[in-house]
């Protein structure tokens, strides 16, 4: 049984990032095939979906890293195709799957180079640049860890130093791809703590890629459900997370729970359903 589309679109229409009829594809089959979504300003949309549905190449996509086959991601009412990568990346910050910096880099070395953008042959460092990069990392809790070299650092520290470079950026949004991959719980609670803090005290507007439905379910303002390359459903976590859905989408037989801290939706595993 797939649930009836659950959508909140008030004020969605003037999203800064957006996406219409989007196709995109790595071979000859469409991994997203004709999707529309919008991104709210000021908030924190997580997508989820079962593995290989589409949700890491929907984000590429969003940050102009994939060119879609059809369709049209919008940022700030401007085809993103069309502009220059220097000009997204002063828009628009990405966190990818598993970053890599190069051997010896220390963590202001790293996340100096998210003011890259702002630099040109003419424009070297500035006090500006000084700035950012003291800044991104205060805001990350990263200041003391400066002059350490980036390979020493433990899993949870070093997510922050990413998401300090791509602050570094000065960007207003943030795309994180699985910022809580390979951190244990305490960690993964510390990184969407500061996610949380980024949108609410900051106002970031951050999409992030989750597989934890019950982290994803208290950290965001809104949940994009996606299933073989489509949007299922999208809403707010209270209105979307059903065992209905959850079935639906990840073949998952669940109870839904009010979460103490939260006040939101908590997601009890029951198991698969039982073949008829």
């Amino acid at each position: 049984m797939t649930p009836a589309a659950t959508t909140t679109d008030a004020g969605l229409t003037s999203a800064r990032l957006s996406a219409t009829d989007l196709t995109v594809g790595y071979d000859a089959e469409p991994v997203i095939s004709g999707l529309d979504v919008a991104i709210p300003d000021g908030q924190v949309t997580t997508v989820v979906g079962p593995n290989g549905c589409g949700k890491s190449t929907l984000l590429r996509s969003l940050a102009r890293l994939l060119r879609p086959r059809s369709g049209t991601v919008l940022l700030d009412g401007t085809d993103i195709a069309g502009q220059k990568p220097r000009d997204v990346a002063r828009t628009l910050g990405l966190l990818p799957q598993n970053p890599i910096a190069p051997e010896g880099l220390t963590v202001v070395d790293l996340v100096a180079r998210g003011r890259h953008p702002h630099q040109s042959w003419y424009r070297q460092w500035s006090a500006g640049d000084e700035v950012a990069v003291a800044t991104a990392m205060a805001m990350t809790g990263t200041d003391t860890l400066a002059d350490r070299p980036v390979s020493a650092l433990s899993g949870g520290q070093r997510q922050r130093v990413w998401i300090a470079l791509t602050l570094a950026q000065e960007t207003d949004l943030l795309l994180l791809d699985e910022p809580t991959t390979f951190l244990d719980l305490a960690h993964a609670v510390d990184v969407l703590d500061l996610v949380h803090t980024l949108c609410a005290e900051h106002g970031k507007t951050i999409v992030m890629v989750l597989h934890d439905l019950n982290l994803a379910a208290r950290y965001s303002d809104r949940l994009i459900v996606m299933r073989d390359g489509n949007v299922l459903t999208e809403g707010t976590p209270t209105d979307v997370v059903t065992p209905e859905l959850l079935e639906a989408a990840f073949g998952l037989r669940s109870m839904v729970l009010i979460d103490p801290v939260s006040g939101g939706p908590l997601i009890v595993p029951l198991g698969r359903p039982h073949a008829a």
